[in-house]
């Protein structure tokens, strides 16, 4: 029975879902979205999201503490150099999941997972919006008439 066991295992131990979601960690950290399964990305966002927030407070206790979760130095740098400034005035909700349909192999539904700051796209008028043509099918009629 699994009464009150609120985590997901993803098929895995416990030492290799820490080292599995700290190797995502840093991917996401460092390309800003990747690729992967719902339920990775599900449990990802539970690990990562208060990492972020810790590097809000740039200490050498934050800097310390987030090291001991994602082991490298170069993305903690980046973290703290890059992603915490872009985040400092948002109080949550750091990741964006959008699934993508399912994968080809084994069905396993798919997702891709980005810091909401990092895309351009859905940036608030930061970006020129795509223009899109005018063209209908009852104007092109016209013009052959």
């Amino acid at each position: 029975m699994r009464h009150g066991d609120k985590i997901n295992n993803l098929g895995r131990t416990a030492s290799h879902r820490k080292a599995l979601m700290s190797n995502m960690a840093c991917s996401l950290i460092e390309h800003k979205r990747i690729f992967t399964t719902l339920a990775k990305a599900k449990a990802l966002r539970t690990y990562v999201e208060p990492i972020i927030n810790r590097s809000k407070d740039d200490s050498t206790h934050s800097r310390r503490t987030v090291f001991a979760y994602l082991k490298s130095k170069e993305i903690v740098s980046l973290l703290f150099k890059e992603v915490s400034v872009k985040v400092a005035e948002r109080n949550g909700g750091y990741t964006r999941i959008i699934k993508t349909g399912n994968r080809q192999g084994d069905a396993a539904e798919m997702a891709l997972i980005e810091l909401v700051d990092f895309n351009e796209i859905y940036s608030n008028g930061k970006t020129a919006k795509v223009e899109k043509a005018k063209s209908t099918r009852r104007s092109r009629a016209k013009k052959n008439n």
